[in-house]
C-alpha cells in the first residue's frame, strides 16, 4: 500500500508549538512531544510566551547525558551548577526556559543567558534532582547538556552546506550559458540549463536563506524592522526576478542569488562566532579552574572537590598544583603563574603571608596555604560572574537601538528609489541589481553591536586586571570621571600600624616583649624585627596590661613598653626611657606611581580621610598628592563629592559607604567592610593600586573604542549605500562588504585589551 498525498481540499494548519505544517484543524499538534510541551507551558502559566516569541518553539527531543555525573557545587541555598542550553534562538527562548526552571518545585534560583547559551541553576536536592530539571528543559524543546559535553554543530552550517553545494552547481550551469554567448548552444540545452539553475536556486532561496526569512517575519510580526528585513527583500527580489526571466527565456543571473546567500551565511556564522567568543570570556575563566584540590587532614592528605573546601582548610601545594581557592601561604615559598587572572606573564615569587588566587598554577616550590575564600566567593568566580551578569543583564543605554530601525527603513526607501531610477534610465535588470546591492550592503547590525561588544570587552579586560564592575553602566560612567577622591587608611595605605623608625637594639627588646601579643602594634613590631632578621629573645616574667603596655625581664633588666604619644612607643629599662619606636600607616608600595599615573591622565586627585589633618597631609605629600582633607565625617566626604562633579571615589571602610553611594563611580577595596562592598559600583579585587589605574585607562579605552565603532559603522553605511545606489557595487561585492563591517566592529572592541596591554 502506498501513502497518498492530501487532496487539494485538505486543511493544512500549523503545530501550535513548533509551527510545523500538519493536516487537520488549527489545534492539532505534529507530535506528542510538542503537545506535552504546549500543555506544560500552559499549566505553568507561561502561555503568554506563544504570543511574544520571536521564533517557533523547538521540537522536544530526548537526552542521553549522565546527569548524576555532572559536578555540582554545594551552597547554603542548595546544589548549584551551570548547564549549556542548545536551541536558544532568541531572547524569548531565554525567557521561557528561565521561567520554567523558576516555577519548578525545589528550584531556588535560575538564570539563563542568551549571550552564552548557558543556564545557572540552584536547587534543593531533597526536592528535585538535576535529571528532573534537564527533562523539564528538554520537554519544551530545548537541549540541555553539561558544559563540558561537546556542542552539536551549528545548524547554520547545514544551511551553508546546501547553499555551497547548490551555488557550485549553479555556477557550472550558468558558466555554460555564459559561454554560449560566444559559441552558441542548442535551444533545448539552453532551456534545460536555465530550468536546472532555477531548480538549484529554489532550495537556496527558501531553505538555506530560512534564517533570514525567519528573522524578517519575526520583526514584521512585532512591528520592528530588523537587519534581516532588507536581506530577505534582496533574496526575494533576486529569486522572483530569476523566476520571471526563466519563464521568459531570458538570462536570470541566479548564480548571483546563490553567491549572495552563501556569503551572507558565512558572514552570519563568523559574526556569531565573534560575538560568542567575546561573551564567553567569563565562562572561560570559570572553566579553567581546577576540578580537584589536595586538602590536609589529621590523617594525611585527601583529594576533594573545590566545592567541598571551606575557609580555614589547609591546602597541600607542590609543582604543577592548580590553586582551587583563594588562600594565604602559611608554609614554604612558591613561584606561581597568575596570567589567567591578572594578565601578567612573568611568574610571581610568594613567601609566607602572601595571597594566592584560585586559578593560579604553582611552577616551583612546595608548601601549604590556608583557604580564605572558596567556591563562588573566589576572586576568579566573582570575576566570571561580574562579566557574565553584565553581558546577560545589560543596562547600558545603547543609542544604536533607536537608530538601527530608522536606518533600515531608510535603506529600504533608498533601494526602492535607486532601483526605480536605474530601471527607468537603463533597464529593469540593472535596476533590480542596484536595489539588491543597496539592501545587502547596508549593515545596521554593526551599529547595534558597537556598544554591547565594547562594554563586554571592557568588563572582561578590567576583570582580568582585578577590577570587578557591577555592570556596563558603571564602566561607561568610569570613562567620564574628571576627579579621583581616595580614602587614606586601608586604601592609600595598608590600614595597619607599621614601624617607620627604630634602632635594631630597641626593636630587638620590643619584639621580644611583644612576641606573644596579638595587638596590632605588637604585630607591627615583631613583623619588622623578622623582616630585619633580628633574632627574637625570650623574656621572663612577661606581663601584659590592657590599655597600658607590656613588661618583662630580659638580659638582667626589667623592660617595659609604654605609649609615648601619637604614633610613638617608648622603651623603658628599669623605669628609665632608653629608646622609642615611631609607628605609622605605611603607604602601599605602588601608591606613588599610581597617583602620578592618575595625574598624568589629567585627573584631579584628592585624599579624603577621617584621620587628623596632620596625618592626612603627611601621607598625601608622601604619595605625591597636593589636595587633601582630613578630620572628615562620613557625610562630609559625601558632601565634598557632591560639590565636585564626576568623581571616582575609592574607599574601604564602613564609614565610606555614603561617599561610595554619592560618587559618580565608587570602587571598594576587596578587604573593605561589607557595607562598602555592597554600595560600591565595583571592587578592586587585587592588592595595590595598579588596578585602579588600569580601571581608569580601561574605561577610557572602552569609550574610545565604542565611539570609533559607531563612527566607523556610520561612515561605512553612508559610503556603502551611496556607492551601491550609484551602481558602483554589485550584489556579490555587497555580500562580502556587509559581514566585513561587523568584523570591523568586533576588531574595534578588542582595542581595550590592546590598549591596556601596552601600558
Amino acid at each position: 500500500m502506498t501513502a497518498e498525498l492530501p487532496g487539494e481540499g485538505a486543511a493544512i494548519a500549523r503545530c501550535p508549538h513548533c509551527e510545523a505544517p500538519v493536516e487537520g484543524p488549527e489545534d492539532r499538534f505534529c507530535c506528542h512531544g510538542c503537545e506535552t510541551a504546549y500543555h506544560l507551558l500552559q499549566d505553568m502559566g507561561l502561555g503568554e510566551w506563544y504570543a511574544k516569541r520571536e521564533s517557533p518553539g523547538a521540537r522536544p527531543e530526548t537526552s542521553d547525558h549522565a546527569w548524576n555525573a555532572v559536578p555540582v557545587q554545594r551552597t547554603p541555598r542548595g546544589d548549584c551548577t551551570t548547564l549549556a542550553i542548545d536551541g536558544l534562538r532568541c531572547t524569548s527562548c531565554t525567557w521561557v526556559v528561565e521561567r520554567v526552571l523558576e516555577r519548578t518545585e525545589g528550584v531556588q534560583a535560575a538564570q539563563v543567558s542568551y549571550a552564552t547559551g548557558r543556564a545557572k541553576v540552584t536547587w534543593d536536592p531533597e526536592v528535585v534532582d538535576l535529571e528532573r530539571l534537564a527533562s523539564r528543559i528538554a520537554a519544551i524543546g530545548y537541549a540541555p547538556r553539561p558544559v563540558d559535553a561537546p556542542a552539536p554543530p551549528d545548524p547554520l552550517f547545514t544551511n551553508l552546506a546546501v547553499a555551497v553545494f547548490g551555488t557550485a552547481n549553479l555556477m557550472l550551469l550558468t558558466a555554460a550559458i555564459y559561454a554560449s554567448w560566444l559559441d552558441g548552444m542548442e535551444p533545448r540545452f539552453m532551456v534545460l540549463f536555465r530550468w536546472g539553475a532555477l531548480a538549484l536556486a529554489t532550495p537556496i532561496a527558501t531553505w538555506s536563506a530560512e534564517p533570514f526569512w525567519r528573522g524578517a517575519f519575526a520583526g514584521i510580526r512585532e512591528r520592528r524592522i530588523g537587519m534581516d528585513v532588507p536581506i530577505a527583500l534582496a533574496v526575494g527580489v533576486l529569486y522572483v526576478h530569476g523566476l520571471v526571466q526563466t519563464l521568459r527565456g531570458a538570462e536570470a543571473y541566479l548564480d548571483s542569488l546563490g553567491m549572495l546567500v552563501t556569503l551572507l551565511l558565512v558572514g552570519r556564522i563568523l559574526e556569531s562566532r565573534g560575538r560568542r567568543d567575546t561573551a564567553d570570556a567569563a565562562a572561560a575563566i570559570a572553566s579553567r579552574l581546577p576540578r580537584t584540590a589536595r586538602r590536609r587532614t589529621v590523617d594525611g592528605v585527601e583529594e576533594v572537590s573545590p566545592s567541598d573546601l571551606a575557609p580555614g582548610d589547609l591546602l597541600e601545594l607542590g609543582p604543577g598544583t592548580e590553586i582551587a581557592a583563594d588562600a594565604t601561604l602559611t608554609e614554604g615559598a612558591l613561584q606561581v603563574q597568575t596570567s589567567m587572572l591578572t594578565g601578567e606573564t612573568a611568574p610571581r615569587t610568594l613567601a609566607v603571608g602572601d595571597d594566592l588566587l584560585a586559578g593560579s598554577v604553582v611552577l616551583e616550590g612546595t608548601g601549604a596555604a590556608r583557604v580564605v575564600r572558596a567556591g563562588e566567593n573566589t576572586t576568579a568566580m566573582r570575576m566570571a560572574e561580574a562579566v557574565r551578569e553584565a553581558i546577560d543583564r545589560p543596562t547600558v543605554d545603547n543609542p544604536a537601538n533607536d537608530l538601527a530601525p530608522t536606518f533600515t527603513a531608510a535603506t529600504i526607501a533608498v533601494a526602492a528609489l535607486a532601483g526605480a531610477a536605474w530601471s527607468w534610465a537603463v533597464s529593469i535588470p540593472v535596476g533590480v541589481e542596484v536595489a539588491v546591492a543597496v539592501l545587502v550592503v547596508a549593515c545596521p547590525c554593526a551599529l547595534g553591536l558597537a556598544v554591547p561588544l565594547g562594554v563586554s570587552a571592557g568588563l572582561g579586560a578590567l576583570a582580568r586586571r582585578g577590577v570587578l564592575l557591577r555592570d556596563g553602566d558603571a564602566l561607561l560612567r568610569l570613562g567620564e570621571i574628571d576627579t579621583v577622591a581616595i580614602d587614606k587608611t586601608g586604601t592609600l595605605t595598608f590600614g595597619e600600624p607599621t614601624v617607620l623608625v627604630a634602632d635594631d637594639a630597641v626593636l630587638r627588646v620590643a619584639a621580644g616583649l611583644e612576641r606573644a601579643s596579638g595587638h596590632p602594634i605588637a604585630r607591627a613590631i615583631t613583623r619588622e624585627a623578622v623582616r630585619r632578621r633580628i633574632p627574637l629573645p625570650m623574656p621572663q616574667e612577661l606581663q601584659e596590661t590592657a590599655g597600658v603596655g607590656v613588661e618583662g625581664v630580659l638580659d638582667g633588666h626589667r623592660y617595659a613598653l609604654r605609649s609615648g604619644g601619637a604614633g610613638r612607643v617608648e622603651l623603658l629599662a628599669d623605669g628609665v626611657v632608653t629608646g622609642s619606636i615611631e609607628l605609622g600607616d605605611r603607604p602601599r608600595e605602588d601608591a606613588v606611581q599610581a597617583m602620578a599615573a592618575l595625574k598624568a591622565a589629567d585627573l584631579g586627585v584628592t585624599v579624603l580621610s577621617g584621620d587628623v589633618s596632620e596625618a592626612t597631609e603627611r601621607l598625601a605629600h608622601e604619595v605625591g598628592v597636593d589636595a587633601f582633607h582630613g578630620s572628615l565625617l562620613p557625610h562630609d566626604k559625601a558632601a565634598w563629592i557632591g560639590q565636585h562633579g564626576r568623581v571616582l571615589f575609592v574607599g574601604d571602610g564602613l564609614n565610606d559607604g555614603p561617599a561610595l553611594g554619592a560618587a559618580h563611580v565608587g570602587l571598594a577595596m576587596r578587604t573593605g567592610a561589607g557595607t562598602a562592598l555592597g554600595v560600591a559600583d565595583g571592587i578592586i579585587a587585587r592588592d595595590g593600586l595598579a588596578p585602579l589605574v588600569a580601571a581608569v585607562r580601561g574605561a577610557r579605552a572602552t569609550r574610545t573604542a565604542i565611539r570609533a565603532n559607531l563612527r566607523r559603522s556610520l561612515v561605512y553605511n553612508a559610503l556603502a549605500v551611496t556607492a551601491a545606489a550609484a551602481g558602483l557595487v554589485n550584489p556579490l561585492v555587497a555580500a562580502i562588504l556587509m559581514p566585513f563591517s561587523s568584523a570591523l566592529v568586533i576588531h574595534g572592541a578588542s582595542r581595550v585589551e590592546r590598549e591596556l596591554s601596552r601600558t
